[in-house]
């Protein structure tokens, strides 16, 4: 019988493709990685990437990677008010998108950044450390974890991950108790082959940019 240790990684299948495809894509996109780090500091000044304590499996926090796509020195008061006006039944939608319109503190280059989702390629770097995967639930915020209802629990059971259901079936057109559901569909048929389908699904969604914003 072999006994796992504490803070002791099992490498399954999932974990070494989570290594293969987030190493790979680091060293083979280093040049667009760079470029697209020039084009944030080019424009805004301050910082190319973004950092924020993020709540990962088991609500363990960790230090989500992002492109910065806002202004330095930015407040979240507005993105609070909203996500918790949804939670509480509320219809916050505009124009069919379920984020801020007209969010003035996300820069030209930060918006698109975020419609083509390479704003998040930094998070490869959390997937290789181990604090994220490929698929799974989206790494939320300590606050936004504490408004969830506890029917959605679930969620904290997985790693957190760079694409998901969320991701390919609309994104922003999706409240945030969309996105909940998704994730306990997710977590309760969590399967490997699922996982693979999911992230073929990924790139033509981000081709057509489904629900991006």
């Amino acid at each position: 019988m072999t006994t796992v240790c504490r803070g002791e990684r099992r490498w399954d299948t999932r974990r070494v493709l989570d290594v293969v495809v987030a190493g790979g894509g680091l060293v083979l996109g280093a040049p667009l990685l760079a470029a697209l780090a020039a084009a944030v500091r080019w424009e805004s000044g301050g910082p190319a990437l973004f950092r924020q304590e993020r709540l990962g499996r088991d609500r363990e926090p960790f230090v989500l990677l992002k492109y910065r796509t806002m202004h330095p020195g930015c407040d979240d008061r507005a993105h609070r008010a909203l996500i918790a006006a949804e939670l509480r039944g509320e219809d916050t939608s505009s124009g069919g998108s379920w984020k801020i319109d007209g969010d003035a503190r996300v820069t030209r280059v930060g918006a698109w950044l975020r419609r083509t989702s390479l704003d998040e390629l930094p998070q490869l770097v959390n997937v290789l450390r181990g604090e994220m995967t490929l698929v799974g639930p989206r790494p939320c915020l300590a606050w936004e974890a504490e408004l969830f209802p506890a029917e959605y629990a679930s969620r904290f059971a997985v790693r957190p991950g760079l694409t998901g259901l969320w991701q390919v079936r609309g994104r922003s057109t999706l409240g945030t108790l969309d996105m909940l559901r998704l994730d306990r569909e997710y977590v309760r048929g969590r399967r490997l082959d699922r996982d693979l389908a999911i992230l073929l699904a990924t790139v033509p969604a981000l081709l057509r940019r489904d629900g991006a914003r």
